[in-house]
């Protein structure tokens, strides 16, 4: 299995990139990683690996690009030509910290959609308080959605629950703004009808302030909702550990009771990591692709790499294609 990886994408590229690729090399024997950026600016962080191979690019897609201009115009690109190499078929999945909207260009005009997926959805999975996590689509890969697109979201969301989370029958919720049936806007009560539908373990509606307590495995929802509620959550977390960090900072004594409960903190900070379960991923495309974090960091990357070679390990893109097929067919 190969691994196509962005040597350049993200804030600490290429050095925790490169990391996390060695790690990966590290945890997983049956994997190769081909990793494309600037041999020049990789050389000092690489290290020679039978299974690590190196692509020089000579250009970069930067964080202020406008995404479809890039991927058009920086042919030479690492993430370009990381997107074209799975395309070829010379990797399997390809995996990249860098900017969102033009690896999202890069997966539906150069991998290419899954034939029968309307619209791609971006989805990630977020922390719950139990530790189990849901997935969470669409969060930004459009903002505009009709209800069949949410049908679509919540097969792809089941399907990737079920192979690479290994839940055995996933429970699927509709985000919404009360849990009755007939509740929300045009689009969820539509939806909610078409979720009822498809071959999925449908749960109903999901309010936003229950999300976290683990409702459903996985939600669904636009990409313009998602997008808000996903940053509202990051927002939040970083409000809180501030204002802790404040609180335990503020005297002797706080600074004390901080010493105490220090590994319980780190604790609860990680479990909140949504790092943690790897990147977000592209659902919808003819191969796994994977958005890590911007700021990722070696760990962070390792478990990217865990999500894509999970996905093509249990063909998540070919039961997408399939599944769908079936659900139009009937």
């Amino acid at each position: 299995m190969i691994i196509a990886l962005d040597g350049m994408g993200g804030d600490n590229a290429p050095g925790e990139i490169i990391a996390g690729a060695l790690l990966s090399l590290s945890e997983f024997e049956d994997i190769h990683i081909h990793i494309y950026g600037n041999e020049e600016k990789m050389a000092q962080y690489l290290k020679e690996h039978p299974r690590l191979k190196v692509i020089h690019c000579t250009e970069k897609i930067e964080a202020e690009d406008e995404p479809v201009r890039a991927i058009r115009r920086k042919k030479d690109a690492s993430m370009v030509r990381m997107a074209q190499a799975v395309k070829d078929g010379t990797a399997d999945a390809c995996v990249s910290a860098g900017n969102t909207g033009a690896l999202m260009a890069a997966g539906l005009f150069i991998v290419g959609r899954i034939e029968g997926i309307d619209r791609p959805a971006l989805a990630p999975t977020l922390p719950t308080i139990d530790g189990q996590g849901f997935v969470f689509l669409d969060v930004g890969a459009n903002s505009d959605a009709k209800p069949a697109h949410l049908q679509q979201y919540a097969i792809m969301g089941s399907i990737y629950a079920e192979k690479v989370r290994g839940i055995q029958t996933p429970r699927v919720g509709l985000l919404n703004i009360g849990t009755e049936v007939g509740k929300g806007n045009d689009l969820t009560k539509a939806a909610y009808d078409l979720l009822s539908e498809a071959p999925i373990q449908f749960v109903g509606n999901v309010e936003s302030r229950d999300i976290l307590s683990g409702p459903a495995d996985v939600i669904v929802t636009d990409g313009f909702t998602g997008n808000m509620v996903l940053k509202t959550i990051e927002g939040t977390a970083l409000g809180f550990f501030s204002m802790l960090k404040e609180v335990y900072g503020a005297s002797l004594k706080s600074k004390l009771s901080a010493a105490m409960v220090k590994d319980g903190l780190k604790g609860l900070k990680k479990k909140m990591d949504y790092t943690e379960y790897g990147g977000a991923g592209l659902f919808g495309l003819n191969s796994p692709v994977i958005k890590a974090h911007g700021s990722s960091n070696a760990n962070a990357i390792l478990n990217a790499i865990r999500q894509a070679r999970t996905m093509v390990e249990f063909d998540v893109c070919g039961t997408i294609r399939r599944t769908v097929g079936k659900v139009e067919a009937e």
